[in-house]
């Protein structure tokens, strides 16, 4: 989590929702990262979670990234959710809830959806209150 911590920063500083995220394969190192670029790449699923994805695939020369983990900073909206599923991420590790787009558990819970062919193990809350506080005083200086 301390390195999607970092990633959420870096996005900040660029501008971008403070959100960062990393794939860890199955011995825990990180094999693919990300943070939120949206708006420098003018790309509407320039997510953390989506970049990190991308880049663990890239590096695993594999879309299926099963026995991996995934840690980032906010709880995955709809749309990374969908994108989880379908690389097989077997775990999420996450940091701030997201009651207003949340699909980990708040608003929906995608990831664990029996009804869903593959689901994946989710685990919030982690270094909540450094995620939050990224993501409140992002907004605050933009209000």
């Amino acid at each position: 989590m301390q390195r999607a911590l970092v990633l959420a920063a870096e996005a900040s500083e660029a501008s971008e929702i403070p959100v960062g995220a990393v794939v860890l394969d199955a011995d825990g190192l990180i094999v693919g990262e990300g943070r939120n670029n949206r708006e420098e790449t003018a790309d509407p699923t320039g997510h953390a979670e989506v970049v990190a994805l991308r880049r663990a695939a890239a590096a695993a020369g594999s879309w299926n990234l099963e026995g991996c983990t995934l840690v980032v900073t906010m709880e995955p909206c709809v749309m990374c959710a969908g994108a989880i599923l379908q690389s097989r991420i077997g775990r999420v590790v996450f940091g701030a809830w997201d009651d207003k787009a949340g699909a980990a558990g708040s608003l929906y819970d995608v990831l664990r959806d029996r009804r869903l062919p593959y689901r994946a193990e989710v685990v919030g809350g982690v270094r909540e209150a450094e995620a939050v506080a990224q993501l409140r005083a992002f907004f605050a200086a933009r209000r």
